[in-house]
């Protein structure tokens, strides 16, 4: 498959919920520059059927047409592969020219066809209704996956041997180097440093995930390791079962799927909204909107602004939406003090500070003294878990006083603040 032979049709195939083999729910077909869907007649027959996503794409018969604005359905460009998945797929059909290629050089098929079978969610996409043939990667070690993705980011074509390595990770989402690793009953992502990392970005990220853990956060959890002298991040994947009779497939859809929007407009997700769609459709909201206004509070502690849609995800079982365990939470670098928040907090507030979080509490169910407590706890969470946590990532004091002075606990979050989380701050940075 090359880019001069788009792929006019893909059979899109669903692990139902506590299975461990596929079936075919419908078909992806062209319809100029959308992607219209069609439910399979034998799909609808099943009795264990379930929407891939409602209210997106009902069980029905007949085309459904994405949604005003949208080219394709969001809970279907879900299980597409994002930038680092496309640079991948770039690399191995356009070889050369995937270093500098835009990743609309190729079309949305051949991304979904080209990518690895073991993405996330429960969804797959094939070019046969009948007979289900995985995308599957050699097995391979974190030292030869981490060849394979410098390959990718300095765009040299990979061995056939390294690009098999590295196809697991080409159905990945997110834009940083990484690939699908299997361990016994556990499957993990690798997350490798970046060619333009100007600090340890694996290093704060596991920093960042553990001390989540540490104030009382439900996260995705994380292991830290090393090949070839270098920090590699190993994240669990929650969306995979081992069982008996093999892998169990969680449906999964992103924030920007419930809002219905894609991302030349996910400028308009909001916290605010999000806790409107939790409120309405969500198991446990008032538990749910505790831990994500527990998620956006230490998502400003530690300096977390990429919290964008595709950043936060829910577990679809065809009835009811669940919230996930929290990922990808990865400290940024500041040039400045002033930060802004990857999604709108409330109204069109996205400033990175707590008193936006106290301002927000309410549509979380929160009355701001409740919301101001949030936050100390948390501060002491970190204040205790600290030490710790770098003694895990094996930080050295200048690594550490680099992250304190210039990323957690930034003094422009407590602007506007209670007084008492600011001197609560202060005893943290002594």
């Amino acid at each position: 498959m090359n880019s001069k032979s788009r792929p006019e049709e893909a059979y899109v195939w669903i692990w139902l919920p506590s299975a461990t083999e596929p079936v075919v729910a419908g078909r992806i077909a062209r319809d100029g520059e959308r992607l219209i869907f069609n439910y399979g007649q034998s799909y609808l027959a099943r009795e264990d059927a379930i929407a891939i996503y409602e209210p997106e794409l009902p069980l029905g018969r007949g085309a459904i047409m994405p949604e005003s604005g949208l080219n394709i359905a969001s809970c279907l460009r879900d299980g597409a592969p994002d930038a680092w998945g496309r640079r991948v797929i770039l690399n191995r059909t356009l070889g050369l020219r995937g270093r500098d290629a835009d990743i609309g050089a190729l079309d949305e098929l051949t991304y979904m066809l080209e990518s690895g079978s073991d993405r996330i969610g429960a969804l797959d996409f094939q070019l046969s209704a009948t007979d289900y043939v995985a995308r599957a990667a050699k097995a391979a070690t974190l030292e030869e996956l981490l060849s394979a993705a410098e390959k990718v980011e300095a765009g040299i074509p990979l061995t056939p041997e390294l690009d098999q390595a590295l196809f697991h990770g080409s159905s990945l989402g997110g834009a940083r180097p990484k690939a699908m690793i299997e361990d016994g009953d556990r499957k993990l992502i690798a997350k490798f440093s970046s060619s333009n990392d100007t600090h340890n970005v694996v290093k704060g990220e596991f920093i960042a995930m553990r001390l989540a853990s540490k104030v009382g956060l439900h996260v995705a959890p994380v292991h830290l390791t090393r090949a070839a002298g270098k920090d590699v991040l190993l994240v669990e994947r929650f969306d995979r079962a081992r069982v008996a009779e093999g892998w169990q497939r969680k449906a999964m859809v992103s924030a920007l799927t419930l809002f219905g929007l894609d991302e030349m407009m996910a400028r308009y997700a909001s916290y605010e909204d999000l806790t409107e769609i939790i409120r309405h459709r969500f198991t446990k909201p008032k538990e749910t909107l505790r831990e994500l206004f527990g998620r956006l509070v230490f998502n400003i502690l530690c300096g977390n602004t990429d919290d964008h849609a595709r950043n936060h995800a829910a577990f679809w079982d065809g009835k009811h939406l669940t919230l996930t365990p929290a990922y990808d939470i990865c400290p940024q670098n500041r040039t400045g003090n002033e930060a802004s928040q990857a999604m709108l907090i409330t109204g069109e507030n996205r400033m990175s500070r707590l008193s936006t979080c106290i301002e927000a509490a309410p549509h979380f169910l929160i009355n701001p003294e409740s919301a101001a407590q949030i936050i100390a706890g948390q501060i002491e969470a970190l204040h205790a878990a600290w030490p710790v946590v770098c003694a895990e990532a094996n930080l050295n004091p200048v690594e550490r006083k680099l992250l304190v002075d210039h990323v957690f606990l930034n003094p422009f979050i407590f602007e506007g603040a209670p007084k008492n989380l600011s001197t609560l701050a202060s005893h943290f940075l002594a």
